[in-house]
Order: C-alpha cells, then sequence, then structure tokens
C-alpha cells in the first residue's frame, strides 16, 4: 500500500503546481505558503475566482484558465467547494491534488477524494506540506514531531 509520505512527497517534486483558493489576506497560512513555495523555488500559480494577482503573480479564476497547465493543484478551499474543484483538476488535465488539512477538515471532502481515486487522480487528503518540506519551520517541525508521536502523522497509508 502507498503511504501518504509518497504521494505528498511525489506531489512536492513537481515544481509547477497551482494554489487554489489563496487568500487575499497577506497573513493567511495560503499566503505563507505560497510565499515559501516560491522562496523554495516552486512555480506557483494562485487560483481564486475574484482576485487579480497575488503577491505580484497573475491570479487565475479557475485551473482551466491556467496556461502551460500545472502539475498539481494544492487545494486551500473551504470543504463544500473541494467536489467542484477537484472536477475542475480533471478538466483541467491536473493529475495530482492536495487537499490541505491543519485543523478541523480543511479541504478534505470525502466525495471528493473518491472522484480523484475513480479518475485516477494522486490525491493527499489532509496534512499540510509545511510537514513535508525540508527544513520547515519549528512550528511546523514540531507538528509533524507530535503528530507522529501521537500516530496521527499521515505518512501511514494513503487515502
Amino acid at each position: 500500500m502507498t503511504t501518504l509520505a509518497v504521494v505528498a512527497n511525489d506531489f512536492l517534486a513537481q515544481r509547477r503546481i497551482a494554489l487554489v483558493g489563496v487568500s487575499r489576506e497577506p497573513r493567511d497560512l495560503s499566503r505563507k505558503l505560497f510565499g515559501e513555495l516560491r522562496a523554495r523555488g516552486y512555480d506557483v500559480v494562485p487560483v481564486h475566482p475574484t482576485l487579480e494577482s497575488v503577491e505580484g503573480a497573475p491570479c487565475a479564476r479557475r485551473l482551466q484558465d491556467v496556461s502551460p497547465r500545472v502539475e498539481g493543484a494544492l487545494l486551500m478551499t473551504p470543504h463544500a467547494a473541494t467536489d467542484r474543484v477537484v472536477r475542475d483538476c480533471a478538466e483541467a488535465g491536473v493529475s495530482r491534488v492536495w487537499m490541505h488539512r491543519g485543523v478541523g477538515q480543511g479541504a478534505v471532502h470525502p466525495v471528493a477524494v473518491s472522484y480523484c481515486h475513480d479518475h485516477g487522480i494522486a490525491v493527499v487528503a489532509g496534512a499540510c506540506p509545511y510537514m513535508f518540506l525540508p527544513r520547515a519551520g519549528f512550528v511546523h517541525r514540531s507538528h509533524g514531531f507530535l503528530a507522529r508521536l501521537l500516530g496521527h502523522h499521515p505518512g501511514r497509508h494513503a487515502a
């Protein structure tokens, strides 16, 4: 059985990804993650239906508007929007999806996870990418350490 860590590391091995649901609020986690990924050399395309740009990068309204297409989509969408967004991923030819979860449900939606499996889309259903990024900050390393210690780390089995 493939572990979630394998799927997560495959996702992070892609260099061109979309961040769907990036916030207009600069202090939001999605914006911090957007900046962190860019600082690490990722070509991150922000996707939001009403924003023109994020930190100087043009913002796409939907994944289908991104050209050239991305290799993966990190979803930081509300739980209720995830099913629609994974269908956009399939239509746009995106073969890797990460449904962010920090606290609570996050973007993870069981119907959307099933849709990904049924349509050949590799999915990380939960967790925060910071838990898998090398040299992440102290808070993120601590979160990963505590999750492993308590048996909640998502590195056991893929969804």
